[in-house]
């Protein structure tokens, strides 16, 4: 059985996180660097455990979580799909199960915005994980005056939390933004999609998904 560990460790998979990001950086988009995919896979390991999934849907989300955005290796436009594609023949040259290799790719497949779906409860997890990694340290850009609305909206963020509330009923994406870099309004420009993606996602985990910025809910 192949496991989270395993794929951590494994250097295909490195070295394509790593040029996938190097070539993001190169079109000007914020990091998306082993930083980023493991963050995601540790708040996606959050939510799945929070909510009483299986050890083992919670490693393969995990796991997706990691190889979510190698597909910007190949370009960023339907890099949701190549990276499905990619990882459906690592997974498969590495011996996985292929109900596991199943669960994977359709999550991946499925994690951007522009046409997922969280068809699966791995799925939703991902999106909500990936799409709520906003924070300062993404941004590449070294000056404030050549930020962009994307580095405006992530340098902004001084701090970003995750959390499930103890009634399993509310998932809360709570933001503290100096407004000095970015505004609110510069957030939803941007992030609107991108929230109805999660308020979706976590209703598939049975949640509610709210947005509070500055301690006041928005969504």
């Amino acid at each position: 059985m192949i496991t989270y560990e395993q794929i951590k460790q494994n250097e295909t998979i490195r070295v394509l996180i790593e040029r996938a990001d190097e070539a993001l950086g190169a079109l000007g988009y914020t990091e998306h660097s082993l930083a980023h995919v493991g963050l995601v896979a540790e708040n996606a390991r959050y939510i799945l455990e929070t909510m009483g999934y299986s050890a083992r849907e919670v490693e393969l989300c995990q796991i997706a979580a990691y190889m979510h955005d190698i597909g910007n290796l190949v370009n960023r436009k339907g890099h949701s799909q190549s990276g499905a594609l990619m990882a459906f023949q690592i997974l498969t040259d590495l011996g996985m199960d292929v109900a596991d290799i199943a669960c994977v790719v359709s999550a991946i497949g499925n994690h951007d915005e522009g046409d997922g779906v969280a068809i699966t409860p791995v799925a939703a997890a991902l999106i909500l994980a990936d799409k709520t990694d906003v924070r300062r340290t993404r941004v590449r850009n070294a000056d404030p005056a050549a930020f962009d609305i994307h580095d405006r909206v992530n340098y902004s963020a001084r701090k970003s939390l995750v959390r499930i509330n103890e009634e399993h009923s509310l998932i809360k994406l709570k933001l503290t933004v100096d407004t000095k870099y970015g505004s609110v309004m510069d957030y939803f420009e941007i992030f609107l999609g991108r929230m109805l993606l999660c308020r979706k996602a976590a209703a598939v985990l049975g949640l509610e998904f709210k947005l509070i910025i500055n301690e006041q809910q928005l969504i």
